[in-house]
C-alpha cells in the first residue's frame, strides 16, 4: 500500500504510513526486549518485514524519481548478493544428508552470520536516507517558498547523505567478503 502512494505521488499519505510503520516496529521490538518475548519466528519475521518495507520504499522511490536509479541498484544489489550468499553458505555448511527438507529445517544450525560494524552503520544510514527521501516531497511541497534557506540546506544534506550511503553500501558488501569474523561455520563446510 505504501508503495502505491509513493508511486502515485500521494506523498503525505505515504509519509504517514512510513512513520506509522517505523513507530510500530520500534514499539514491537521494545516490548519484545523489555518483557523477554523473543521467539525464533520473531527473529526471522521482524527483520524480514523491515527489509520488505525498505525494499518496497527503495523501488517505489526510484520509480517516482525521488532517488536516483544507481542508489536503488546499489541498495537492492547488496541485499540480493547477501541473500544469495546466505543461500550458498547454508548449503555448504549443512551437515549431510543435504535434502530439501533439511535445508529449510532451521533447528539444524549450520552457520552464524555476524553483522559487521560498517553493515550496522550502513543499515542505519539507509533507513535515515529512505526516511529523508520520504520526507523530501512533503518538505518541498509545504516549503515551496524557500524561507530562510531551509530548502537549500535540506537538499544539500540529502545529497551528501546519498553519497555517504552509496559509499557505506559498497563498503558493507565488501566487509562480508573480506571479514574473517562475519560468517562462523558451526559445521565444517562440505562439497
Amino acid at each position: 500500500m505504501i508503495g502505491y502512494f509513493i508511486v502515485y505521488n500521494e506523498v503525505s499519505i505515504a509519509l504517514s504510513l512510513f512513520v506509522y510503520s517505523c513507530i510500530t516496529d520500534f514499539l514491537d521490538g521494545f516490548i519484545a526486549r523489555k518483557y523477554n518475548l523473543k521467539s525464533v519466528v520473531g527473529t526471522v519475521i521482524d527483520p524480514l518485514a523491515d527489509k520488505t518495507l525498505m525494499t518496497i520504499c527503495t523501488v517505489c522511490l526510484a520509480k517516482a524519481s525521488t532517488i536516483p536509479t544507481y542508489m536503488a541498484v546499489l541498495i537492492l544489489g547488496r541485499d540480493i548478493l547477501l541473500g544469495l550468499s546466505a543461500i550458498f553458505i547454508r548449503y555448504k555448511s549443512l551437515p549431510a544428508p543435504k535434502t530439501f527438507l533439511r535445508y529449510w529445517d532451521f533447528s539444524i544450525p549450520s552457520a552464524e552470520v555476524h553483522p559487521t560494524m560498517i553493515s550496522k552503520v550502513n543499515t542505519a544510514l539507509q533507513m535515515v536516507y529512505i526516511g529523508c527521501m520520504m520526507v523530501k516531497p512533503v518538505f518541498l511541497l509545504y516549503l515551496s517558498e524557500d524561507v530562510g534557506g531551509y530548502s537549500d540546506a535540506f537538499l544539500s544534506f540529502t545529497q551528501g547523505l546519498e553519497y555517504v550511503v552509496a559509499t557505506t553500501t559498497v563498503l558493507s558488501g565488501l566487509s562480508y567478503v573480506f571479514s574473517k569474523n562475519a560468517v562462523k561455520y558451526l559445521n565444517k563446510p562440505t562439497n
